[in-house]
């Protein structure tokens, strides 16, 4: 996505311009509110700055922190792109390119903020405006961080050049994400879908058989309720419309409204996807897992960052896949190597299958719903910081190489502010099948701090004798133990038992109360928008 380039300047004169209408914050309330920041003299030496901030109202300050975090952002990107392509070595460069699509991620965020902001008739926010803005900032403050990550992975020269740049936009986003988080918030989430309330019919078969035609499969989805605006068929032996998914996926329309559905048949699809910011509402259908296979092998060891060796790649809005395998056969010996990444808000994954070793599932940012889904790894394979829920999937642990433990989550919330977090409800944890008859060679874990404010919870489920009686484990000596959030409820299995789990400040045995933030409705307003697939909305 292009962004035109005005200067930061012309922002800062468009602030001094503002007319402030509403009650203004005082000196205490707003060091209060800078005070949730990371850096609370950044905080308030910049808010301070603004043109009326001693007379504007929390609205105000929001949207003159936005403005100019649009700026900064605009000036990075540039700087980044401008970077000499000749002193970097191959990984180096690929670090750049991760850098380059994150930025244009994070500056359509910051334009979807403002945008919300400004529509604001009131000195207030609605509910869903609220967490929708509060989403877009999390996800800007992630892809900052990722961004820095993968110029660490690459030990480069050329990171000085720029990182004090990207940790002030680091700084600014989470100044605009205290100050959004400060705005008033009127009316109240009542929107409630229970399971019990999805249409049945056919969402619930085993899926579609690979001889029906696209029409007939065009009607099956309509009946499930689900709009479909056009469909292709993509098959390797020449009897779809193209061979390739990325054949399809180019054909797709951009920025459209209305699905557009890609029934890939029955194969093996040796083919890395990217699903770019441009192509929305882009739905995959397969004849089933380990029927429909999109597979690679990059990784780590072979040269990629993390970001960049994910199989398939997913950031257009409102994503939705079903009955498909997603893997990256690299093994364990090469370190990180992801099967699936999705950075897709509002993104739905149906009986799908992610296979792979270290870091097989990258859930990096935005809202997400994985239900009846079976995930495979070793070490970190659930990691990101998205806010996501895991509804009735499998999560299957492997053989890791000599010396190295499990873990399933490494949740990387870096902000104390970010609405994210790992939600694993009515799921069970237990080891692969291949390798289940030996479960001392697979110490497991629930989880480990990945950034200072990680937060996952399992909720309800089954929990195999794979795991060590501890439950967690350490990242780096103390790092988090006491601003991290993990909890357990209501699990069951043979190692449910929460008696010898860690005993760090961040642990928690959750009350009712608490396991109810980690629901459908409330991490991802889901109740509001999946309408395609069964969910819970609650805990039952």
């Amino acid at each position: 996505m292009a962004h035109s380039k005005l200067k930061p300047a012309f922002f800062l004169i468009c602030l001094m311009c503002l007319q402030i209408k509403s009650d203004g914050l005082g000196h205490d309330a707003l060091q209060s509110v800078c005070s949730s920041t990371l850096d609370t003299k950044f905080c308030m030496s910049t808010v301070s700055s603004f043109e009326g901030s001693k007379d504007g109202g929390a609205l105000d300050l929001g949207r003159m922190a936005l403005n100019v975090s649009i700026a900064e952002a605009r000036k990075v990107f540039e700087l980044i792109a401008r970077l000499g392509r000749w002193a970097f070595n191959q990984r180096q460069l690929i670090a750049l390119e991760d850098c380059l699509e994150l930025f244009d991620i994070t500056l359509d965020s910051l334009e979807r903020s403002m945008s919300k902001v400004n529509n604001s008739n009131s000195n207030s926010l609605g509910w869903r405006q609220s967490m929708d803005v509060q989403t877009w900032l999390s996800a800007a403050i992630t892809n900052q961080d990722t961004c820095l990550e993968g110029f660490q992975e690459s030990s480069g020269n050329q990171q000085s050049s720029f990182s004090s740049s990207l940790h002030n936009v680091s700084r600014l986003l989470s100044s605009s994400l205290a100050l959004v988080k400060n705005i008033p918030v009127v009316g109240s989430h009542h929107k409630r879908r229970l399971l019990s309330d999805m249409p049945r019919g056919r969402i619930n078969n085993d899926g579609f058989p690979s001889w029906l035609s696209a029409g007939d499969r065009r009607r099956l989805l309509q009946d499930d309720g689900i709009s479909v605006g056009d469909m292709v068929t993509v098959a390797g032996d020449g009897s779809g419309n193209y061979t390739t998914i990325n054949e399809a996926l180019n054909a797709a329309p951009n920025n459209s409204q209305e699905r557009f559905a890609i029934y890939v048949k029955e194969g093996v699809y040796q083919e890395y996807i990217e699903v770019p910011i441009y192509k929305t509402n882009i739905m995959m259908v397969g004849d089933g897992i380990n029927v429909t296979v999109i597979t690679g092998n990059r990784n780590y060891v072979d040269g990629w960052t993390t970001y960049s060796s994910a199989t398939v790649s997913v950031i257009g809005i409102g994503f939705m896949a079903r009955d498909i395998t997603f893997e990256n056969t690299a093994g364990p010996e090469k370190c990180q190597a992801v099967a699936l990444k999705v950075i897709s808000d509002l993104s739905v994954f149906y009986r799908c299958s992610i296979n792979g070793f270290q870091d097989t599932h990258y859930v990096h940012s935005f809202r997400q719903f994985y239900r009846e889904c079976d995930i495979y790894g070793t070490v970190d394979f659930i990691f990101g910081d998205a806010a996501v829920v895991f509804q009735t999937c499998n999560m299957f642990v492997r053989k890791p190489i000599e010396g190295q433990s499990n873990i399933i989550t490494a949740q990387g919330r870096c902000d104390s502010n970010e609405n994210t977090g790992i939600s694993i409800q009515n799921c069970t944890i237990t080891a692969s099948p291949e390798v289940a008859s030996d479960k001392s060679l697979l110490p497991t874990y629930l989880g480990r701090p990945w950034k200072e404010y990680s937060r996952a919870v399992f909720i309800k489920s089954y929990i195999d004798d794979v795991v060590l009686p501890a439950g967690w484990m350490e990242w780096r000596g103390a790092f988090a133990l006491s601003t991290l959030y993990y909890g357990e409820y209501l699990n069951w299995g043979p190692r449910a038992e929460t008696a010898e789990r860690v005993q760090w400040p961040g642990y928690h045995v959750m009350s009712l109360s608490d396991a109810e933030l980690f629901t459908v409705t409330n991490l991802i307003a889901g109740d509001t928008w999946i309408n395609t697939v069964p969910f819970i909305a609650g805990l039952n």
